[in-house]
C-alpha cells in the first residue's frame, strides 16, 4: 500500500477508534457511525486532508458538527498515522497536516519502489479484456481510430498498473454488409480496366487504396476474371485484398506503439457455429418471435428501447448476431470477469441492445463496460481541417504519424476525457516549446537528466539521504511537489475506476509543472550539503513518476532536449 493510501487508511481508523472511544465514555450515542469521506482538499492551506465526519454525523449524534468534530479531536490519537495535527474549521470540518514523517515515507517509497511506484493491487488480478480500435479492414485507419487506439492502449495500461490482469484485443470485421461491400468496390474497379460503362456504386468505398488493389490483382491475374461468375470474382478479389489491409492494421498499429495479445475474426464465429448457436439459445429460452418471416429478439423486456431483427427474413443474420456471440465467447467461453468496449460515440444506441441480449442468455450485463469516445476535429493554421470518406482524401492514422511526432499523437489524444469531443491542434504538436504538453512533460525529466550530469561533471553524485536531511525539504514549492507525487497510486486507482486514462494525463502535466516551479524557486546545487542531496532525491523521485507514465502510455523519455 501506498504512502498516501496508508496514510488515509490509518487516519480513517484513528477516527472510527475516537468515536468508539467518545461513545465508551458517553460524550457521543451509542449508534452506528454514518460513512464518512477524507479527501484532499482544494486549498491545501487549509490542510492536506479534510474529513467531513463531523458533518454526516449531526443527525445520528443529535448535535451540532462542531461539537461532534471536538469531541473527537479530544479523543483523536494520531500517533502512527503520518499525520502531525488536526484543526477544526468553519462549522465543523476537520482538516489535517502531514508530518514530517510523512514527506520522507514518499521520498523513501518512490526510492525503493522504481519502475513499480504507482502501482496498486486495487485489481486484485482480475482479468480484463479490452477490445479497441477494431477498426473494419476494408480500408486504412481514420483520426477516429487513432484517439481509439491511443485511449484503449493507456486505459489497458492503466488498469495492469492497477492490479488488474489485462488482455488487448482487436476485432476483425472480416464477414458482414461491409465485406460485402469491399467485394463490390474491388470488383467495379477491376472491371473498369477491362470494360466501359461499369459504374461504382454511390455507397461503395471510393478510396484510393481500392484501385490500387484492383490494379495489383490485375497485374498478377490480368483479365482472367473478367468473364467469371461474379461470386467467384469477387471471393478472389476478396482473399487476395483483405489479407494485405490486416496486415496493413497491424502493421500501421505497431508503428503506432499498439500491440495485441489476439487478432479476433469475427468470420470465425460464423464457422464454428457461434453465431447460429445465440439465436437457438434464445429461441430455446423463449426471448425471440417470428415476424414477416425474420426472427425477432424481444429487446424490450430485458431494457432496451424497443425488439429488434437477429435473422433476416432471407436466412442471413443482422450485424447484432455475431457481436452477440462475440462478447458471450468473452464473457461466457473465455470467462474474463470484465470486458471492456472501446466505442465511437455513434454507437450509442448499440449498447442496451447488446446488453439486452447478453441478460436474456443469463449473462450478468454488468460485467461488459463500454467507454464511448467523442470525435476528433483537427486543426491546422487555427482552423478545421475538413475530412472527407467519400471522395477518398481522409487522413489516415499513417498520414497523421507521418505529420506528427507519435509521442505528440499518443499524449495529446489522452488529454482529455473520452465522453468529450477533442480538438487536436496538429501545429501545436509539432512545437518544441512549452505550450506544447507533450514537449513540457519530456522537458521536466530532460531537466532532471542535466541536473545529475551537471553535478556529476563537479565530482557530485545522488546518495541516500538520511531522514533529517530530507527533513530539510520544507520550501513551499517542496512540499507542493512532494504532495503532488505521493498522489500517484491515488490517480492510478481513481483512473482504472473510471476508465479515464487522461486524469494520468493531467497528472503528469501538473507534476511537470510543479517541478519546474521548484526548479525555478529552489536551487539544487547550494552550500549546504545535505540539503543538497535532499533535493536531489527530489528531483530522482519526480523524474522515477514522469519516466514511469511516459512509459506506461509508450511515449519516449528524453534525457537531454
Amino acid at each position: 500500500m501506498s504512502t498516501a493510501n496508508n496514510t488515509l487508511k490509518s487516519l480513517r481508523e484513528a477516527i472510527i477508534n475516537a468515536v468508539k472511544s467518545a461513545q465508551e465514555e458517553g460524550l457521543l450515542p451509542a449508534a452506528e457511525l454514518p460513512e464518512f469521506m477524507i479527501e484532499v482538499p482544494a486549498d491545501r492551506s487549509h490542510g492536506d486532508l479534510a474529513a467531513n465526519v463531523a458533518m454526516v454525523s449531526a443527525r445520528t449524534f443529535r448535535s451540532a458538527p462542531r461539537r461532534i468534530a471536538e469531541i473527537i479531536l479530544q479523543k483523536l490519537e494520531l500517533e502512527g498515522t503520518s499525520v502531525d495535527r488536526c484543526e477544526i474549521a468553519g462549522p465543523g470540518f476537520m482538516n489535517f497536516f502531514y508530518s514530517d514523517a510523512f514527506y520522507t515515507s514518499v521520498l523513501r517509497e518512490i526510492e525503493e519502489k522504481g519502475e513499480d511506484y504507482g502501482r496498486s493491487d486495487l485489481g486484485n488480478g482480475k482479468r480484463v479484456l479490452v477490445e479497441f480500435v477494431s477498426a473494419n479492414p476494408t480500408g486504412p485507419m481514420h483520426v477516429g481510430n487513432a484517439r481509439g487506439g491511443a485511449l484503449g492502449d493507456a486505459l489497458s495500461s492503466v488498469l495492469e498498473a492497477a492490479g488488474y490482469q489485462v488482455s488487448r484485443e482487436f476485432y476483425i470485421n472480416d464477414a458482414g454488409n461491409q465485406i460485402e461491400k469491399f467485394a463490390t468496390s474491388l470488383e467495379v474497379r477491376y472491371l473498369q480496366k477491362y470494360k466501359e460503362g461499369v459504374e461504382m456504386p454511390e455507397d461503395a468505398y471510393h478510396g484510393q487504396d481500392i484501385i490500387d488493389h484492383a490494379e495489383a490483382f490485375a497485374e498478377i491475374h490480368g483479365d482472367k476474371y473478367v468473364n467469371s461468375d461474379s461470386s467467384e470474382r469477387r471471393r478472389a478479389l476478396v482473399d487476395f485484398a483483405l489479407p494485405k489491409n490486416i496486415e496493413g492494421l497491424e502493421r500501421d498499429l505497431l508503428k503506432y506503439r499498439i500491440r495485441y495479445d489476439r487478432w479476433f475474426r469475427e468470420s470465425s464465429l460464423h464457422s464454428s457455429g457461434a453465431v447460429k448457436e445465440v439465436v437457438r439459445l434464445l429461441t430455446e429460452k423463449g426471448y425471440t418471435y417470428e415476424q414477416d418471416g425474420a426472427v425477432w429478439f424481444k429487446a424490450s423486456e430485458f431494457g432496451a428501447d424497443k425488439d429488434f431483427v437477429l435473422v433476416r427474413s432471407n436466412g442471413l443474420p443482422t450485424y447484432v448476431v455475431p457481436d452477440i456471440a462475440y462478447h458471450y465467447d468473452k464473457l461466457v467461453t473465455r470467462n474474463y470477469d470484465k470486458a471492456i468496449d472501446l466505442l465511437g460515440a455513434d454507437h450509442h444506441g448499440y449498447v442496451p441492445r447488446l446488453k439486452a441480449a447478453l441478460t436474456a442468455l443469463g449473462v450478468d450485463a454488468s460485467r461488459l463496460d463500454v467507454v464511448l469516445f467523442q470525435m476528433v476535429f483537427l486543426l491546422k493554421d487555427g482552423e478545421r481541417v475538413k475530412l472527407s470518406k467519400r471522395s477518398g482524401k481522409a487522413i489516415t492514422l499513417v498520414t497523421l504519424l507521418d505529420e506528427i511526432p507519435i509521442d505528440a499523437a499518443r499524449f495529446f489524444f489522452n488529454l482529455r476525457e473520452a465522453n468529450t469531443p477533442f480538438e487536436f491542434d496538429l501545429d501545436l504538436a509539432l512545437e518544441k516549446t512549452s505550450q506544447n504538453p507533450v514537449y513540457y512533460v519530456q522537458y521536466a525529466h530532460a531537466r532532471i537528466c542535466n541536473i545529475i550530469k551537471n553535478l556529476a561533471e563537479e565530482g557530485i553524485t545522488p546518495r541516500k539521504c538520511t531522514d533529517e536531511e530530507l527533513a530539510l525539504l520544507t520550501a513551499p514549492e517542496e512540499i507542493e511537489l512532494i504532495n503532488k507525487l505521493s498522489a500517484f497510486t491515488g490517480e492510478i486507482e481513481a483512473a482504472a475506476k473510471d476508465y479515464d486514462p487522461s486524469r494520468i494525463t493531467k497528472y503528469v502535466y501538473d507534476t511537470a509543472a510543479l517541478f519546474h516551479k521548484f526548479y525555478n524557486g529552489c536551487r539544487v546545487r547550494n552550500d549546504n550539503e545535505g540539503l543538497m542531496q535532499a533535493r536531489l532525491a527530489l528531483c530522482l523521485a519526480t523524474k522515477t513518476v514522469i519516466s514511469n507514465i511516459l512509459a506506461m502510455f509508450r511515449i519516449s523519455a528524453p534525457e537531454a532536449m
